[in-house]
């Protein structure tokens, strides 16, 4: 399965799809690019003078390249039954992502059986800065 077909598969839409690019995907983990437009939703407000990408924000990027994409390639595919859910995450957060950057999230599979997937996630600036690491789980099961 390409990138392409996974990103088509994924169960999210504009404006709340953060998955440009799957540069890998293996039974061991996933890489993938989001870039952050200036004009997100999420910025107006989110503090006035000067706009940060919000921290829940933040970790659904890592959580759709780096747990979703990994779990579809893993169970093959994902059909209208299936039920996605997140079960826990713990993310420490280091430097603030601003509008306009491009992030790097990279995952490593914890490990994946009866259908719970976790995963140690990080996420990186274009400078190669750590932005954000953490260890984020969920479910999938069909009906």
């Amino acid at each position: 399965m390409t990138g392409k077909e996974i990103i088509a598969l994924l169960p999210y839409s504009e404006p709340f799809l953060f998955v440009d690019a799957l540069e890998a995907v293996t039974e061991t983990g996933a890489k993938g690019k989001y870039h952050f437009k200036e004009n997100s939703y999420f910025y107006k407000g989110h503090f006035k003078e000067n706009p940060v990408t919000p921290g829940v924000i933040l970790t659904e990027c890592m959580a759709q390249i780096g747990l979703v994409c990994l779990g579809i390639y893993l169970s093959g595919t994902i059909t209208s039954e299936m039920q996605m859910a997140f079960t826990n995450m713990h993310v420490d957060y280091y430097i603030p992502v601003f509008p306009g950057e491009h992030v790097t999230v990279v995952s490593e599979k914890m490990y994946y059986r009866f259908g719970k997937l976790k995963c140690k996630v990080r996420m990186m600036n274009e400078k190669g800065d750590v932005v954000a690491i953490g260890e984020l789980s969920g479910m999938m099961k069909s009906d």
